[in-house]
């Protein structure tokens, strides 16, 4: 990374998640207007929403927004359930000594992190690996793989607990339950308008609209579910970053994070159980894309995870050893 990227970057983990917030903040209310520009152009383009002739209001807009948060409610309180089930977690085994030491870890970081105690769940995989899922903090679960347990040291896995408790606190799960419903109202309209589009109906409904407004609100139409996802991917990579942050505040500790990473990159392995609905949950991307470990703009808009060695630097520089950091990236 550039110098003087380096300088105009905030290293301490306060200003970081200050400006992971910020980052987070914006990118949601561009979804939220993004998501309105396409209500609105599909209400106009094919209900006549805006005309004398039209509805009172804007149907789309309203239909799609009520069925995508039904749809997204009836996951938020039934999901985490079933994401534990299908990943095959199980609950820990108090003779084993591993997991015994990762109770008392998961105990220590919500005591520090002031979050109720959250279940705990071991997957038997040899990969290393983790996630947090539940609606709230209340109702919050902690998993982690065998793989983890025997790769990394207390510290270590410290570092990683303390990153799961962080998606917990900062409300992640609540964030990303509203980014899926603005993603999944995108596709219903987008997918109904495109329908529609065929029909002789919607193409007589073009007729004596201006070319300067039903032009961009094809296009928009037709590039909202791209769009939407990316913003989608973006969000959930300013989380990743936050929770690094967040973490580090718990454990006073990034050099631990950044070990604990560090040997998860070079054992570099996928996580079979994943799927691409699930892999947004975990620590590192458990699918290992080659995309995910490119830096650039391609890299970033493709990936729900930021590259593991872009976290690895900003945790040694939070713990003033950027140097080393880059030494091994």
């Amino acid at each position: 990374m550039p110098a003087d990227l380096q300088r105009h970057e905030p290293q301490d983990f306060a200003d970081r998640q200050a400006h992971n917030r910020r980052l987070s903040a914006w990118i949601v209310l561009f979804f939220l207007l993004l998501f309105v520009a396409v209500g609105l152009s599909v209400d106009y383009l094919y209900l006549d929403a805006f005309t004398p002739a039209g509805p009172p209001f804007a149907v789309a807009t309203v239909v799609s927004l009520a069925l995508a948060t039904g749809i997204t409610l009836a996951s938020y309180y039934q999901g985490s359930e079933l994401i534990l089930r299908s990943l095959g977690a199980e609950a820990l085994d108090p003779q084993i000594p591993e997991h015994r030491e990762l109770r008392n870890v998961v105990t220590e970081m919500a005591l520090a992190s002031g979050c109720p105690m959250p279940k705990v769940y071991v997957i038997f995989d040899p990969a290393p690996n983790a996630f947090a899922t539940g609606r709230d903090e209340f109702h919050a679960s902690v998993c982690v793989t065998t793989g983890l347990l025997k790769l990394l040291s207390r510290e270590e896995t410290q570092g990683v607990v303390a990153h799961e408790i962080a998606h917990v606190r900062n409300q992640d799960i609540l964030l990303m339950t509203l980014v899926t419903i603005l993603l999944g109202g995108i596709a219903i309209l987008s997918d109904w308008a495109q329908r529609s589009f065929s029909g002789s109906r919607s193409r007589r409904g073009a007729g004596g609209k201006s070319a300067m407004l039903v032009i961009p609100a094809l296009l928009l139409i037709l590039f909202a579910p791209l769009i939407s996802r990316l913003l989608a991917m973006a969000v959930s990579r300013q989380r990743e970053y936050l929770a690094d942050a967040t973490g580090v505040e718990y454990t006073r500790n990034p050099v631990g994070l950044a070990k604990a990473l560090e040997k998860i990159r070079d054992a570099a392995m996928p996580f079979s159980r994943a799927s691409r609905g699930t892999a947004h949950l975990f620590f590192v991307n458990p699918l290992w894309r080659r995309v995910n470990e490119r830096e650039g703009r391609l890299a970033d808009l493709l990936s729900t995870h930021p590259p593991i060695a872009r976290r690895i630097l900003l945790l040694y520089q939070m713990g003033g050893i950027a140097g080393r950091a880059e030494s091994k990236g």
